[in-house]
């Protein structure tokens, strides 16, 4: 499984703003942080307000924050709405070619329970979880004094 680089954008966003001690960031100080395209960011910052995970203003003195805890960002949850698809073979994808052996092939169910694992393990795990080491975070991120 690998997730694409929205969800990984996502889940870096996040991250940046839940680590700094106001919680108000600007999309051109997380495309700083981690020398990410900013038009990309951009792109990841209305998909989290569109799942109400952020808040934006705009102007002057606009953002973005948290539109919620980061004890109530669940990773999992986050994972399965910035993916595309969780098609880990071409036989699991909506409208693949059909396998020579899909009648009898059982690797497709082995293949949906590592599916099906993977995201157990990330349902266990809120943003709270990822960023409870924000004074380490904080300066790698060139954010002083971290929350």
């Amino acid at each position: 499984m690998r997730m694409t680089l929205h969800t990984d954008y996502a889940l870096r966003m996040l991250i940046y703003v839940a680590t700094r001690p106001d919680g108000v960031c600007t999309v051109n100080d997380v495309a700083e942080a981690y020398g990410l395209s900013r038009n990309h960011l951009l792109k990841v910052a209305q998909t989290l307000r569109d799942l109400g995970l952020i808040e934006t203003t705009r102007g002057r003195a606009g953002g973005i924050r948290l539109a919620k805890a980061p004890a109530d960002i669940p990773v999992g949850a986050l994972v399965r709405a910035t993916e595309e698809e969780f098609s880990l073979a071409e036989c699991m994808q909506a409208g693949g070619r059909a396998c020579a052996i899909s009648p009898a092939c059982r690797l497709k169910g082995m293949l949906h329970e590592a599916l099906a694992a993977f995201l157990a393990v990330l349902d266990k795990y809120t943003l709270e979880d990822i960023v409870r080491n924000r004074a380490a975070l904080g300066p790698l991120l060139g954010i002083a004094e971290a929350a």
